[in-house]
């Protein structure tokens, strides 16, 4: 921990989401195995390089979910209050979010992401495209506490997680962050959540390692971010790309890998990569039906309503907080 110290005091770091970036990137590259934290991939340039991801004809979990959330907005306006606040947590390019304003009478929309410069234009977007709804955007860490707007203080609370980013969370993560969001949300809370189902292994694979390598360059976009924030000198050359499918655990791995031996500074500190050595950069769990639910009520949510497309790639999910 020391060593972490005296490398942060030697960083010249503008702010304070600058520093939480240095701190995890020092401890995290500091560990065996490596790793770095995905939150990390949504800098500018990642939150595009994710949207042309979702663009791809091997990436399914974003037609899909957007399928269902056409086909179905109906029955969520249904469900939903009206002149409720839509909280959407990781909002990046709203797109989905879009649907339900459509389809749903809110009194306002807080989209909530840490990439500030890109949720800012997105909020613009938003407010010229929906004239008559408020649009209070909250740039934040949402895997941590945040405060909501003042302005919709009033209002029920309707969160929005769409996109499987639940997957990307360990079990226990994913279950302290659906507390943490209900809390944050408050008494009497409902909430709409995308989650990807378990599928043949063929199909998951190739949506994690396109053709095209957008999601290569997706994950390597991290050591450039490291390299233009935190004066890392990772040579990019040097690491490649790696999904897998871990049947046991039923989660997508992402790695970096290091073609080989190697030594790389960032901070005063120096990290010493073996040949073939991974950076664990992240997971994507794939649920049930049953487990996502049995998840769900472990961290004080009931299930009010599930849906899926025909074929059971991708599910949504209404839910309520319980008493």
């Amino acid at each position: 921990m020391n060593v972490h110290a005296t490398a942060l005091a030697h960083a010249h770091l503008p702010d304070a989401q600058t520093s939480a970036f240095a701190r995890d990137a020092v401890e995290d590259l500091s560990q065996s195995p490596k790793r770095l934290s995905p939150k990390y991939f949504y800098d500018a340039a990642g939150s595009e390089l994710f949207e042309a991801i979702t663009r791809l004809p091997e990436y399914y979990p974003t037609r899909t979910e957007l399928s269902i959330l056409t086909q179905r907005g109906g029955e969520i306006a249904k469900i939903l209050p009206e002149g409720a606040a839509l909280i959407e947590f990781g909002a990046g390019a709203t797109t989905k979010a879009r649907l339900l304003l459509k389809r749903c009478r809110f009194g306002a929309y807080v989209p909530v992401d840490i990439s500030g410069d890109f949720i800012t234009a997105q909020a613009n977007g938003l407010r010229k495209d929906f004239p008559d709804l408020a649009v209070h955007h909250v740039v934040a860490d949402f895997t941590t506490p945040f405060a909501l707007p003042a302005d919709i203080a009033g209002m029920p609370k309707v969160g929005f997680f769409p996109g499987s980013t639940l997957g990307n969370f360990e079990p226990h993560e994913a279950c302290a962050f659906l507390r943490s969001a209900r809390a944050i949300l408050g008494e009497g809370a409902q909430m709409i959540i995308g989650v990807d189902l378990e599928k043949d292994e063929r199909v998951l694979y190739n949506a994690y390692n396109d053709a095209a390598g957008v999601t290569a360059r997706f994950n390597l976009n991290v050591l450039v971010r490291i390299n233009r924030e935190l004066g890392g000198n990772f040579d990019l050359s040097s690491f490649t790309h790696r999904a897998i499918y871990n049947r046991e655990r039923h989660r997508i791995e992402m790695h970096l890998i290091s073609k080989k031996q190697q030594t790389v500074r960032m901070l005063g500190t120096s990290f010493a990569f073996r040949s073939g050595e991974s950076i664990h950069t992240e997971n994507s769990y794939k649920y049930s039906i049953e487990r996502f639910a049995a998840l769900a009520r472990g961290a004080g949510w009931t299930v009010r309503k599930s849906w899926t497309d025909e074929a059971k790639m991708f599910s949504v999910h209404a839910l309520s907080a319980s008493d």
